[in-house]
């Protein structure tokens, strides 16, 4: 039962991410989609985690579901109003964070000293370039907890490539293995090249926002009823 859930919710927030990423943002459809969006990441990241937990405590599938709670749980109070529960969430995403920081680093050196440089199938590349990732992601958590959450572009900013990189977890889960792309695709979308495509769209439309958003006089209303409200013109 716990393993159809995690089926469920994956594919369920891969359609959800393409549609929130597709729609104009700040829309009735992106904000629907976006909170559909969250809530399926936040049962796939937890089902993850179980399913990993009940294999052993040190599964990499443990250390995948938190970083996926992580990153849509602070893309999704990036654009709430600021409050006493998103200070103290802040704080906890911070140390979540590190510790993931330090786990990926430390699976990273263990793949590198492996004999065919993996950890549990995982190239040492790839756990230093999460390790890379979970630093800047840390990073941005500690200028919250000391400064505030940011106004205008940089919240937008914030809130859209985390969201994106979720969304790059959950079609990179999927999409990585053939077999499990086999089950639901017919043959041609099974080539190494189709599973990749998926993926590199989803770093493509992030950094098209992410210019959008840097390029735009008026940007898109994402949040209300907040003292730091994200639209604002460009000087």
């Amino acid at each position: 039962m716990l393993l159809s859930i995690h089926i469920a919710a994956g594919g369920l927030a891969i359609v959800l991410g393409a549609i929130a990423l597709l729609v104009r943002k700040g829309g009735t459809i992106h904000r629907r989609s976006g909170l559909l969006f969250v809530s399926s990441m936040l049962v796939l990241g937890t089902t993850a985690a179980l399913l990993g937990f009940r294999k052993s405590p040190t599964d990499g599938n443990v250390f995948g579901g938190l970083m996926t709670v992580y990153f849509v749980g602070t893309a999704l109070t990036t654009v709430r109003p600021v409050s006493a529960w998103t200070r103290r969430s802040n704080v906890v995403a911070l140390t979540v964070a590190i510790g993931l920081v330090v786990v990926n680093i430390a699976g990273g050196v263990k793949a590198f000293n492996s004999p065919r440089g993996l950890l549990n199938g995982v190239p040492f590349v790839v756990h230093f370039f999460i390790a890379g990732v979970m630093i800047l992601a840390a990073t941005g958590d500690v200028r919250i907890t000391r400064f505030g959450v940011p106004r205008g572009r940089p919240r937008l900013a914030r809130h859209l490539w985390r969201m994106c990189f979720a969304l790059f977890i959950a079609a990179g889960s999927f999409f990585s293995i053939r077999e499990r792309v086999a089950k639901i695709l017919p043959a041609p979308f099974t080539t190494a090249s189709m599973r990749a495509l998926p993926i590199l769209l989803v770093f493509g439309a992030m950094f098209y926002w992410l210019w959008t958003v840097r390029r735009r006089r008026t940007l898109p209303v994402l949040l209300q009823h907040d003292s730091m409200p994200l639209t604002t013109r460009a000087k």
